[in-house]
């Protein structure tokens, strides 16, 4: 796979709440940052991505811009769901995200806290 098949079937994965596959296509060792925040692991994205699964209806990642890098990849896309209460949410992220050996091994996200308020919030 090519690093925007790659970044492709990760947020596919992610937004389909597959633990599996994200796993297989993530290193063990996986970081993950939000706003230069502190480390993720890999199963703390998982356990993340379930929370948000489990409390906005009709999460999904949309309308994809993806580039390869020399070192992984580059994707902005937008977040779309509806937050509890019925008040639907749309906010652009930005991901640079480095793949080794056809696995992510870093993801820097980055997002308006603002603009992402309502999920925020959601989130609790």
């Amino acid at each position: 796979m090519t690093n925007t098949e790659i970044a492709a079937a990760l947020f596919d994965a992610l937004a389909r709440n597959d633990a599996s596959a994200v796993r297989g296509l993530c290193a063990p060792d996986m970081q993950v940052r939000q706003n230069d925040g502190a480390p993720m692991s890999l199963e703390g994205l998982l356990r993340f991505n379930a929370k948000v699964q489990s409390v906005i209806s009709g999460f999904g990642y949309h309308a994809a811009v993806r580039s390869a890098t020399d070192t992984g990849f580059v994707e902005e896309h937008a977040v779309r769901g509806v937050a509890p209460g019925g008040k639907a949410f749309s906010f652009t992220v930005c991901v640079v995200a480095d793949v080794r050996d056809g696995k992510v091994t870093t993801v820097r996200e980055y997002v308006d806290t603002a603009a992402a308020a309502d999920l925020i919030a959601a989130l609790g």
